[in-house]
């Protein structure tokens, strides 16, 4: 699969839950307005899931209740 050049050259932060060895975790590209490109941090050349911002801001509010 290939990712669109915004994609290659995207600054990925790693969930603050995540565990020393950097598994089992999500990665979000921040900088893309409108939208959130989420991508498996043990598989970081995979696909890529790219949201909307506000299902996105949902999802992690509801993970936080």
């Amino acid at each position: 699969m290939r990712h669109s050049p915004e994609l290659i050259s995207a600054r990925w932060r790693r969930s603050s839950y995540s565990n020393a060895n950097g598994g089992e975790c999500v990665e979000i590209a921040e900088g893309f307005p409108g939208t959130v490109p989420v991508r498996d941090s043990k598989t970081p050349h995979g696909p890529v899931l790219v949201v909307p911002a506000a299902a996105w801001d949902a999802f992690v509010s509801s993970l936080k209740a």
